[in-house]
């Protein structure tokens, strides 16, 4: 009995791998002949794993969805894999699902062998997340499957949608795509009433149902995802800047993450850079670490910190070059 219940473990485990197997293929891994696989086979589907059968030549088995969930087998890095991803889920930004992942996790930890459970401790002990000031906005597991749900369907979305002014609307879309950016959600979507591709922050936006007719999709754009990025890194953004930098374009390009900006040449040998940042001083950092020389106009406290900044630095070669002038003299 426990032969046999090792090899339905081991044949469990060959079906959950994403292909086909023969009859043949299973007994030789199996080392036993095709006869007992059908039987295995049989003893499976009445625990409830949906293994699919297909005849003839090229048939063979695999593992498919069925009603309900059964066991999983999952080999060492899987186990670590969800551990970890369910742990970071319990305190992600997702509302409603923290204590559904601390009772998986639960279930998981008390049977992972004690070199895994020794390794996702580990994990938990050592990589510490830093608390932030504003853990970002939080949206419900329900809103979240509405939309993914619509977006495959290809269901048009009614919403109510609030601006970052405040400014409340009505919109219909075509739902797209969900892009997790940071700790926002933001859903990409055609804009019917407005005609052109728009993004929206899925915590600011609440689906009215039921779900609209189906459409036919359009041709994603290869930007539209991107828009997300440089879109959600301006509007968090409290202080901007326009600044020409003295380098071609397609130079600055190579050098920043599209997130940090955009950037439109003026000629062959400047461009202007429309950024920002959360702080004054960490825009005059990021300035002067873009390898570049730059003139920056605007606004007035950036102009002022980069002179302040500039006249620092001065002093600071000075009196180092001073200093050893002066050591150098004495010790002649």
């Amino acid at each position: 009995m426990l032969e046999t219940s090792a090899r339905l473990l081991r044949l469990l485990s060959l079906l959950q791998t994403p292909r086909e197997w023969t009859g043949t293929e299973l007994a030789q891994r199996l080392s036993v002949s095709t006869r007992t696989v059908r039987n295995d086979v049989e003893r499976l589907r009445s625990l409830g794993y949906p293994v699919h059968g297909t005849r003839g030549a090229v048939g063979g088995y695999r593992l498919g969805a069925g009603a309900a969930l059964p066991p999983l087998l999952l080999d060492d890095e899987e186990a670590v894999a969800v551990a970890v991803g369910l742990r970071t889920a319990a305190g992600g930004t997702i509302t409603g699902v923290e204590e559904t992942a601390l009772r998986a996790l639960t279930k998981l930890e008390q049977v992972l062998p004690t070199r895994l459970r020794r390794r996702v401790n580990a994990l938990q002990r050592y990589a510490v997340s830093v608390p932030r000031d504003d853990p970002g906005p939080r949206v419900s597991a329900d809103t979240l499957s509405a939309i993914a749900s619509a977006c495959r369907d290809h269901e048009r979305l009614r919403l109510d949608y609030r601006s970052h002014d405040g400014s409340e609307s009505r919109r219909e879309v075509e739902p797209y795509r969900l892009v997790n950016w940071g700790r926002r959600w933001y859903l990409v979507a055609y804009d019917l009433d407005r005609a052109g591709w728009r993004t929206f922050r899925v915590d600011r936006l609440d689906p009215r149902g039921p779900a609209g007719p189906r459409f036919n999709p359009r041709d994603l754009p290869e930007e539209a995802v991107d828009q997300v990025r440089r879109g959600a890194s301006s509007a968090a953004w409290r202080y901007r800047a326009r600044v020409v930098v003295h380098t071609p374009a397609e130079q600055l390009a190579e050098r920043i993450n599209p997130a940090v900006g955009t950037i439109t040449p003026v000629d062959d040998s400047r461009c202007v850079l429309d950024t920002g940042a959360d702080s004054i001083e960490a825009l005059a950092v990021h300035l002067g670490l873009l390898g570049f020389d730059f003139t920056v106009t605007e606004p007035a406290e950036l102009v002022e910190l980069v002179r302040e900044l500039a006249h620092r630095y001065h002093r600071a070669v000075e009196t180092r070059c001073g200093t050893a002038s002066g050591d150098h003299q004495s010790g002649s």
